[in-house]
């Protein structure tokens, strides 16, 4: 089964045709809900230098739910997907396996994966700050700034439920507790200059049209944009913005959220995933991963892309994204009581 056929071919196949999918000597199974594509040449390269090929079955929505309706007949070695939630929801329902290298922890920061090896992340995004090149003077910014009156009818954002902002929100219950964080959430709401929605991209495209001059967005999103890759407009917007990389007020770091994978509990070719773990781990596939979707490479001192180079040394926020993901649920409900989305 060729790589290049096989997104197009998972997106037709139901669950009960998984199975098709067995051990094979030198083959590795990999379910994710990226596109395959975005990891693509990495994966050529690890054939190319083990022999082994890997199959990729893109899930758009439902992985976890597919994974355990499979059960033991489960394909599936390795589950790839971005947003650490979803990892941690692997862990939550039975569907991992802990694996034990020296090369994926010495690789992987202790506060970037599970402390029993259940998961790891791969690559990062920074959550992030844009302003208005032309309106805003600031090149320094804290989270909380956000909710400063000086920015009443200035900020853009997307939803307040989506994955990227519920995380933030939740890091920021982890770290001053709920009733300063929805004094917070309450007053970047009554600083917004639209409703919140859209993407990050928007946030960018709305900055340039003069509707807000400040707004929240992920890092990798500014190299898609500035790169062209997504047109000639989407390159004015990101030409528009500059890019601050926030600390909280305790100013130990940026919020980041991951793109990470985990050994399915039943993996067929244990071993075979074992070795692209570590491939994955290594100098050459954290350079292959930035280049290829302008995120962060998790391994310190790999080398980032230079678009992303550009926006400044990212000093990631020390807290366990598993310490987070505990208040994710409660950072949920709390956008629902402000009203944030209304």
């Amino acid at each position: 089964m060729k790589i290049a056929s096989l997104a197009t071919f998972a997106s037709l196949i139901c669950w009960s045709a998984a199975p098709a999918l067995a051990a094979e000597p030198g083959e590795v199974n990999i379910y994710t809900s990226r596109e395959p594509g975005l990891i693509q040449p990495l994966l050529q390269e690890f054939t190319k230098e083990t022999g082994i090929r890997v199959n990729t079955v893109f899930v758009k929505e439902g992985l976890a739910q597919r994974v355990a309706a499979e059960g033991e007949n489960s394909p599936a070695d390795l589950l790839s997907v971005v947003d650490y939630g979803n990892l941690m929801e692997f862990v939550d329902r039975g569907l991992t396996q802990p694996v034990h290298q020296e090369e994926l922890d010495d690789a992987v920061p202790a506060n970037l994966r599970d402390k029993d090896g259940q998961w790891f992340a791969f690559s990062m995004r920074a959550r992030v700050i844009y302003v208005s090149k032309d309106r805003v003077d600031a090149t320094a910014m804290t989270y909380e700034d956000l909710a400063d009156p000086k920015w009443k009818g200035k900020v853009c954002i997307r939803s307040g439920q989506h994955p990227y902002n519920t995380s933030l929100i939740a890091a920021m219950i982890a770290k001053d507790g709920e009733d300063a964080t929805r004094t917070w959430l309450e007053g970047v709401k009554a600083n917004l200059a639209r409703t919140p929605g859209g993407g990050d991209r928007d946030v960018a495209r709305d900055i340039l049209a003069g509707i807000c001059d400040v707004g929240v967005g992920n890092s990798y999103y500014v190299g898609l944009m500035r790169s062209g890759a997504g047109g000639e407009e989407q390159k004015a917007w990101g030409n528009a913005i500059r890019v601050i990389l926030p600390t909280f007020k305790d100013g130990l770091g940026t919020h980041v959220n991951v793109s990470g994978i985990a050994m399915a509990k039943h993996a067929p070719n244990r071993e075979n995933a074992l070795a692209l773990l570590d491939f994955m781990a290594s100098d050459e596939a954290q350079k292959l991963y930035a280049e290829s979707n302008f995120e962060y490479p998790v391994k310190p001192g790999a080398p980032v892309d230079p678009l992303i180079a550009e926006l400044g040394d990212l000093k990631i926020d020390p807290l366990p994204l598993t310490d987070i993901g505990a208040h994710r649920k409660d950072a949920s409900l709390m956008v629902d009581e402000v009203g944030f989305d209304n």
